[in-house]
């Protein structure tokens, strides 16, 4: 079958205002979902070929504006222009795979748009549940006190930064609850993660107080934010990756401000804590701390259970592709042949599965964004040590680029089966 034959037999006996309200259903979905735009962009224009119509789309972290015409028409003119507003999108891997099978019945003609579009709505009305919710707050936990292992710290840093990770974990469930203290939630976060281990350094048992703040808001740090953003600016995504950049660089901020603010606030009342490098911890640990981390970023990711499995995997796959390079390459040329074999990996399960990549793409990098890069790097300067904020935001851009490169050369290497 021809692609205008099956773009009629879809579209067929839908009015023009269905066919709109399921793409525009579509993609405030995948908006919601964290999708960056050169995806959805290119996902909106092929469903909207496959329904019989031309749209010009443009997607910014904020807003979605569509603009429909038919075909059928002697002029290229839109006959209807829809603006979707919405804040920035988090990552929900499931509820990003159910409305990628909704988009494939409605495609294969199994569904039809009215039904196709109240199913996209369902999906996006799901309210998470208590033991979700409680499930969220430990992964915070788990995940700060793993990447404390991970960036070599003992077990008493570990312990402080779970600590940290389940008040950070509660904070957020609060800002979801509570939209108004929502823009301040980093910047809180921060304060009290910082204040609370520095308290523990000073009165109870001194700790490595850089890796303890560092892992305990690694959750919060932006680091995939600035990996989609460079992507879109290289992607010719000008407007979308340019306010993405100043969204991330403005969450670096309230958290750079937050540490700053508990470091004075702890120094006016006298705490004091020793200064201690990290105690060694057997080697074993870290490969430990890499799977305690892979299951808590599943639950965080919010993936589909029966696939914790495949994004478990993809974390393991980009750090040990990570350190398999680090041992032969520089640290940024690593970072690239780590983020290739990902962004191969990730197209090759799609097309195999006929899922989102995303399920193996998203977790698998998570471990190599530079959010931490980003964060030292405004600490420094806010500390008047700009010399080395400038080498460590070198180090920050290199990384990123890194990052992006690989993505696209494993998309060269095997292409998407569609761009989710």
């Amino acid at each position: 079958m021809s692609h205008d034959e099956s773009s009629r037999r879809i579209g067929s006996g839908a009015t023009l205002k269905t066919r709109i309200g399921f793409v525009v259903e579509l993609a405030r979905r995948l908006h919601e979902y964290g999708t960056a735009a050169p995806r959805l962009e290119d996902v909106v224009n092929l469903v909207s070929a496959r329904l019989g119509l031309v749209c010009n789309v443009l997607s910014t972290p904020t807003s979605i504006v569509m603009s429909f015409s038919d075909p059928t028409q002697d002029d290229d003119l839109a006959e209807i222009t829809q603006v979707v507003r919405s804040p920035p999108g988090d990552a929900n891997l499931s509820a990003l795979c159910q409305t990628d099978a909704i988009a494939n019945r409605v495609i294969a003609g199994e569904l039809d748009l009215g039904e196709g579009r109240r199913l996209l709505r369902a999906v996006g009305s799901r309210q998470p549940s208590v033991y979700a919710n409680i499930a969220s707050v430990i992964s915070f936990g788990i995940a700060s006190a793993a990447i404390a292992i991970i960036l070599h710290a003992g077990w008493r840093e570990a312990g402080a930064a779970a600590l940290n990770g389940l008040l950070i974990g509660l904070l957020t469930l609060a800002a979801r609850r509570w939209p108004s203290f929502s823009p301040a939630s980093e910047a809180v976060a921060a304060f009290l993660s910082t204040l609370v281990a520095t308290v523990i350094a000073a009165w109870l048992a001194p700790l490595a107080l850089r890796s303890v703040v560092i892992a305990s808001l690694i959750v919060l740090m932006p680091g995939m934010t600035l990996t989609t953003a460079v992507r879109e600016l290289s992607s010719q995504h000008l407007i979308s990756g340019t306010a993405r950049m100043m969204g991330a660089v403005t969450t670096l901020l309230k958290l750079t401000f937050g540490t700053v603010a508990a470091v004075q606030t702890c120094a006016l009342l006298h705490i004091v804590p020793p200064q201690l490098d990290s105690s060694a911890l057997p080697p074993w640990t870290e490969w430990a701390a890499v799977v305690a981390a892979a299951f808590s970023f599943a639950v965080l990711f919010k993936s589909p259970k029966r696939d914790y499995a495949v994004v478990i995997g993809a974390v393991l796959l980009g750090y040990s592709c990570t350190q398999l390079a680090g041992h032969h390459v520089s640290p940024a040329f690593g970072t690239f042949l780590a983020s290739l074999v990902i962004g191969a990996t990730s197209n090759l399960f799609a097309r195999l599965t006929n899922r989102p990549g995303a399920l193996v793409r998203e977790p698998g990098i998570i471990l190599l964004v530079p959010g931490s890069v980003g964060y030292r790097t405004l600490s420094y300067v806010f500390e008047r040590d700009v010399l080395l904020g400038v080498d460590t935001a070198i180090t920050l851009v290199t990384l990123l680029v890194a990052i992006v490169a690989g993505l696209l050369f494993g998309d060269f290497l095997i292409p998407p089966r569609r761009k989710l």
